[in-house]
């Protein structure tokens, strides 16, 4: 179903789910190129790009969000076809775009003034609350960096060493996503892309610091967790060495221990087999060398 707002001139037209009738009333209508149609019928996530008609753009681009239960980044695309007195979002598009169409369709119908007055404007709003969005969900990823760094040196390895794996991820996929739209921004700014209204620039010139400075907290983020999780493996690694040694001290000293106790345990004569005090005497031994074994251990600072 195609949901349309009027802002003047301008349409919004909002495609959640497009249908073959939807996409055939496009082509129709609009006279898009069959390949961009074909692009809004896929489910899966396409390259972002921005293709130049002489009447109209259309723009795929990634925006990441969480899951349902706010752990893990995941990717949706953004579908626009962007003319010259209408936009259209197409597809199972981002929240975001979503919920400001249903905002400026309560207005539409409580009769209030939208200030959007051209294609480009409405564009620009679209794009900048998805960065603001953005930035939003970096921070909290952000929030978890400083969280892994306060506990680090605690004895929740388990916990720890899962949010490090989740946060890496996260970082990952986010990188991902903006690295190879750093070239497809950089267009708004150097004058690539024309669009219909004058004095934009700056506007578009807003949206590339929008994306560098995203870009930026990832890649420091990224740094961050790797110096982290570089920490946490040490960490984790000099607490080995830790208990393998005391357990191969504990092992030094139970060894000569272990040996008396096989010899006497044998069916041959030994020295004082047939002493009455013999269970004492052997005993003595054997606490006389585990102390001593013990204090050498102790001067040698080993233990």
């Amino acid at each position: 179903m195609i949901d349309t707002i009027k802002i003047g001139v301008l349409r919004w037209h909002h495609i959640l789910n497009p249908s073959d009738a939807d996409l055939q009333y496009l082509t129709d209508n609009f006279h898009f190129h069959p390949l961009d149609i074909e692009d809004c019928r896929s489910d899966y996530n396409q390259r972002p790009k921005i293709d130049i008609y002489d009447d109209y753009y259309f723009i795929i681009l990634h925006f990441p969000y969480f899951d349902k239960i706010n752990k893990f980044v995941r990717t949706r695309e953004v579908k626009i076809f962007w003319g010259e007195d209408y936009i259209i979002t197409i597809g199972r598009s981002h929240w975001v775009v979503a919920e400001m169409f249903s905002e400026f369709k309560a207005k539409e119908e409580r009769k209030e003034e939208i200030e959007v007055g051209t294609s480009d404007t409405l564009l620009y709003l679209i794009l900048e609350k998805l960065m603001k969005e953005t930035r939003m969900i970096i921070k909290k990823i952000g929030d978890n960096v400083e969280s892994i760094n306060r506990y680090l040196f605690s004895r929740r390895a388990e916990r720890i060493i899962e949010k490090i794996s989740v946060t890496r991820k996260n970082i990952i996929l986010l990188n991902t996503i903006f690295k190879p739209q750093i070239p497809l921004f950089g267009k708004f700014e150097s004058g690539g892309i024309d669009g219909y209204a004058e004095n934009m620039e700056d506007y578009w010139g807003n949206i590339l610091d929008y994306h560098k400075n995203i870009l930026d907290m990832v890649e420091d983020y990224a740094e961050i967790i790797e110096g982290l999780a570089r920490t946490f493996d040490s960490l984790q690694a000099n607490k080995t060495n830790e208990i393998i040694k005391i357990l191969t001290l504990i092992s030094s000293i139970l060894l000569p221990l272990t040996f008396i106790a096989g010899l006497y345990g044998m069916n041959v004569n030994l020295p004082f087999q047939s002493d009455g005090r013999s269970f004492l005497i052997i005993m003595g031994a054997m606490v006389i060398i585990a102390i001593t074994m013990f204090l050498y251990f102790k001067t040698r600072k080993w233990l």
